[in-house]
């Protein structure tokens, strides 16, 4: 892991952090009065009565634990294992640790002032063999465990149900999410989940981004299974062209089968509500052009439509039907009938905006992958004439673009009929800092959240049934392909010591979450007092 720590400088750092209440008041002084970036303000009251803030995490990105209590191998233990396929070389095997420090997260939690956390169950800890094994009681266990701790913390548990982590046993029995069979399999896991856990949780999402996943794992094979070809890479074995609508087609019937067994046996009983989670960056044309101007309508389309059209209206769209003709599975008509409907809400990771190039026409700009069905024959990038859509940060194509959530927001306000939506990862990458102040004082990270929640507030107040937004991220954690070389954090992890420490980004948000609708701030106990 690329941040160290070290006794002696463990010394430097505590000296320098009591001498820094008149150098950095905002990190190290009790009290102090936030001295922040100045930018577009934004208040809690500028939401809805019962609108709720927190933060977010995932299994695999945060607990580590890896085989302990009978967890099993899944897909990521394999893949990070593999040479090149982690930036730093990482793996999830310890990361931040949650799995043992979880009481510690949640004080985290409770002292933000957080309303609800939004973590996924590792399905490798409840069926580590799918159903060919059994349930494994020590992860049921463990999530009791959270929930419980939530709960008396007054923190409404959201779970994710999968969150790109299945039990590797199931790939290779049958190839996981390019088979059938998995959506039984999926469905079995749910059921054990809403059995064991639905009493305490009123917030289920399925399936996390299964429209970035699929391309991922088999378009560019960046994602494990690792599967791909030319011209979008080289792996082993792999379609870039069929296997990410087959996968995508498996991963929305076992959502449908999920929601439809929730509603017709536990949903009267538990009284929750079933969504599912995508990936909606927000697109705008590079030039002026009709051309661009209808890339720009196809990238909503291959992106949004893709995911969301089945899953409100019973079908892909016939955009998509047009370009991929036979390679786009159909649904059967009993498949409608359940997929049709099947979600009470949407979940939205967004970060950012990208310019979009239309490549169904012949361009020299234009690689072979872009003037392909399968990128939808558009070329997306973050620079206009040598100037970003942005300002940038660590993660190159996540240029800060407020706007971008807006525009999302309203996108699917107007396509999906209002649809209640929880914005479920919004967050700032951050780089990793030699020194540590630096990283404490993640100033940028503060005028993002502002920015982007002042975006949402305008959303809200144009009609978007919006009901929550959750930071990503809690903590400073395992992005994948990435290892750790993203910080994501309201909360600095040194990984050699596990010490979590506040960010200016967490006190920030404590101050925006306790404040009444006078404009006043609650001061309660949890309250963080000294960073």
């Amino acid at each position: 892991m690329e941040i160290k720590s070290c006794t002696i400088w463990c010394c430097v750092s505590l000296f320098l952090c009591q001498l820094s209440v008149l150098l950095f008041p905002p990190v190290c002084a009790a009290g102090s009065v936030l001295s922040l970036p100045e930018g577009e303000e934004v208040k809690r009251s500028d939401f809805p009565d019962g609108f709720l803030f927190g933060a977010a995490s995932s299994s695999y990105q945060v607990e580590g634990a890896h085989l302990e209590d009978g967890r099993g191998w899944s897909n990521w233990d394999i893949f990070t294992r593999l040479p090149g396929e982690i930036e730093d070389g990482s793996n999830g095997d310890i990361s931040t640790d949650h799995y043992h420090r979880y009481l510690e997260d949640i004080e985290k939690l409770q002292s933000m002032g957080a309303d609800a956390y939004r973590f996924s169950i590792s399905w490798s800890r409840i069926l580590p063999r799918g159903r060919f094994g059994d349930v494994n009681p020590s992860g049921i266990a463990f999530y009791d465990r959270l929930i419980d701790a939530l709960l008396v913390k007054g923190i409404k548990p959201f779970v994710t149900l999968y969150h790109h982590e299945v039990p590797q046993a199931l790939e290779d029995k049958f190839g996981s999410w390019l088979s059938p069979l998995m959506q039984d399999e999926f469905v079995t896991f749910a059921e054990v989940c809403f059995k064991s856990f639905g009493d305490r949780v009123q917030y289920w999402m399925t399936i996390n981004e299964p429209n970035l996943f699929t391309q991922f794992a088999y378009m560019t094979g960046s994602y494990p299974p690792g599967r791909c070809s030319p011209p979008f890479g080289n792996c082993s074995a792999g379609n870039s062209l069929t296997e990410p609508l087959i996968a995508m087609h498996n991963m929305l019937l076992a959502h449908a089968k999920a929601a439809k067994l929730y509603r017709d046996k536990y949903q009267a009983q538990q009284g929750g509500l079933v969504g599912i989670v995508g990936s909606f960056s927000g697109y705008e044309p590079l030039t002026s052009s009709v051309e661009d101007a209808e890339a720009v309508n196809r990238a909503f389309i291959f992106n949004f439509g893709w995911m969301l059209d089945p899953l409100i209206f019973g079908d892909y769209p016939v955009e998509m039907r047009n370009l991929f003709r036979s390679d786009l599975p159909l649904f059967s008509p009993a498949e409608i009938q359940i997929v049709k409907g099947s979600v009470d809400f949407i979940g939205v990771n967004h970060y950012t905006v990208l310019y979009v190039n239309d490549c169904l026409h012949p361009s020299p700009s234009c690689s072979p992958k872009d003037a392909n069905p399968a990128s939808g024959f558009l070329r997306t990038g973050i620079m206009r004439d040598g100037v970003p859509i942005g300002d940038q940060t660590a993660f190159w194509r996540f240029c800060v673009v407020p706007r971008g959530m807006e525009k999302v927001v309203n996108y699917l306000k107007e396509r999906y009929n209002n649809t209640p939506l929880f914005i479920t990862e919004n967050g700032y990458a951050g780089e990793p800092e030699e020194n540590i102040q630096n990283s404490l004082n993640d100033y940028k990270r503060v005028e993002y959240m502002k920015s982007y929640l002042a975006a949402l507030a305008r959303a809200t107040r144009n009609g978007a049934d919006v009901r929550g937004y959750f930071v990503w991220s809690l903590l400073d954690s395992f992005e994948w392909e990435h290892g750790y070389r993203l910080k994501f954090g309201l909360h600095y992890v040194d990984f050699t010591t596990q010490r979590r420490t506040p960010r200016l980004s967490a006190k920030w948000y404590s101050r925006f979450m306790a404040e009444k609708d006078d404009g006043s701030e609650n001061e309660e106990p949890g309250m963080i007092k000294e960073i």
